[in-house]
């Protein structure tokens, strides 16, 4: 199946996004061009969570295609209650 090249991939998504977050943690940028950064964030944010929902959705129709299978929420599918020990910060 081919891609429309107009639309960038999650991958790369994800990385401008990291690089963006990184600049405007750093703090050292102009009003104008950080407020230009978190809209661009902003929008990459909402690219990056709907390629990850149509992943969803097509490993739901995958898992549900042969009848067979049923797609569960992870907590659900687990079998682990919430007074499960939990891993401490190593110091």
């Amino acid at each position: 199946m081919a891609r429309n090249s107009k639309i960038p991939d999650f991958e790369q998504s994800l990385a401008e996004l990291e690089s963006l977050v990184e600049r405007l943690e750093r703090g050292d940028l102009p009003l104008d061009e950080a407020l230009r950064n978190f809209e661009r964030g902003v929008s990459l944010t909402r690219q990056c969570q709907a390629a990850l929902q149509a992943a969803q959705q097509r490993v739901e129709i995958l898992m549900n295609r042969d009848g067979s299978e049923q797609a569960v929420p992870f907590e659900a599918a687990a079998g682990e209650s919430d007074d499960s020990p939990q891993p401490t910060p190593e110091s």
